[in-house]
């Protein structure tokens, strides 16, 4: 999800070019507004990938076909830390995925816009900011990933701690966790369930040494661990729901999922107005478009996101018929202790020889 082509990066580069020079800005006051109030273009920030931003822009621009859409594919941090050093003379318009935590300190720090969407009625509270700086447009729960020809449904493990009986030694891989921010977050999630009431790490960190102590391989990127798994050198994991089913219903990998009974890390991916975009009518505009119900579904059923309204009919049956515990973690925090954990995990905790290179 939200992959790169090499052919995107040139574009990118070009992209930032034109916005460095300035040659792709409006006047401060921005494009003239055609006669449905929207200005002639529209630039947006994602790291979503080629094949969504390409769809979406086809289809915005066949709706309003005198509005230019034009988009730059990078990563969530490049996009903070260039949303940042615009502050001054902001070149895009909107912020189109990434964390909530980053649309969180993207708005602590001044950067971002708020707008009440028409759907917010259908909108959770917990998907959105306060002053709705930013609003969720996915959730991302995390899962426990197994092979179906390796364990018969009834022995999958239930919950968190059930990945630590030890049966399940040598018949765990992982994707590397200081590599991926899926991983992070479970293992920071994993400390703090105690953190929260002891502000104390040490029993996260002891379930994480008898997690690794059953652990076979730690791949270095998620495709290793995905055919490893699928061979049966390894017979479950612990990952995110979408890229389950994408794999396979895409692939036809022997793979399904648990939702861990006592609840689970759930991402947010957000979207968000950049504070003194030059194309603020169209930017709404867009923003709608890609929230609408039938967007909501699209990406559902061709890009397997699991939308955050609450009034999408006709979903997918994997996400119709899948109740998600949501586990209460306080996300600023675990992003201030995450780089600490980690690195003790790391430096204390981990097996080196178990870690694999590519």
């Amino acid at each position: 999800m939200g992959l790169k082509p090499k052919w995107s990066l040139i574009w990118a580069a070009m992209l930032a070019v034109g916005l460095t020079t300035g040659c792709m800005a409006s006047t401060s006051e921005g494009d003239s507004a055609d006669k449905d109030g929207l200005e002639e273009k529209v630039v947006i920030y994602s790291p979503h990938g080629k094949d969504i931003l390409q769809d979406f822009e086809k289809q915005f621009e066949k709706k309003h076909p005198h509005v230019d859409v034009e988009w730059l594919d990078i990563g969530s941090q490049e996009i903070l830390d260039r949303v940042r050093s615009e502050k001054a003379n902001p070149q895009a318009d909107l912020w189109w995925g990434a964390p909530s935590v980053m649309f969180e300190q993207a708005r602590e720090e001044g950067l971002l816009q708020p707008y009440q969407p028409g759907y917010a009625d259908a909108l959770p509270k917990e998907f959105r900011a306060a002053d709705w700086s930013w609003t969720g447009t996915s959730q991302t729960p995390e899962v426990i990933m197994y092979n179906t020809r390796e364990i018969p449904k009834g022995e999958v493990p239930r919950d968190w701690d059930d990945l630590l009986d030890p049966k399940w030694k040598d018949r765990i891989i992982i994707r590397y966790p200081l590599a991926s921010g899926t991983m992070r977050t479970i293992y920071s999630a994993m400390i703090y369930r105690d953190y929260k009431e002891s502000n104390r790490p040490e029993k996260g960190y002891e379930w994480l040494k008898k997690l690794d102590a059953n652990t076979k391989e730690y791949s270095a990127n998620p495709e290793m661990m995905y055919s490893k798994v699928a061979r049966g050198e390894g017979a479950l994991t612990i990952w995110n729901m979408p890229d389950t089913v994408m794999l396979k219903e895409t692939k036809n990998y022997p793979f399904d999922f648990v939702i861990p009974e006592s609840g689970t890390p759930v991402l947010t991916e957000g979207i968000a107005l950049v504070k003194g975009g030059k194309h603020p009518e169209a930017a709404k505009a867009f923003y709608e478009f890609v929230n609408s119900e039938q967007a909501m579904k699209h990406l559902a059923e061709t890009y397997y996101r699991i939308p955050t309204r609450e009034d999408i009919q006709g979903l997918p049956a994997w996400i119709a018929d899948t109740r998600i515990q949501s586990m209460d973690l306080d996300w600023k925090l675990l992003q201030e202790k995450e780089n600490e954990w980690m690195d003790h995990w790391d430096q204390k905790i981990k097996n080196g020889a178990k870690q694999k290179e590519e």
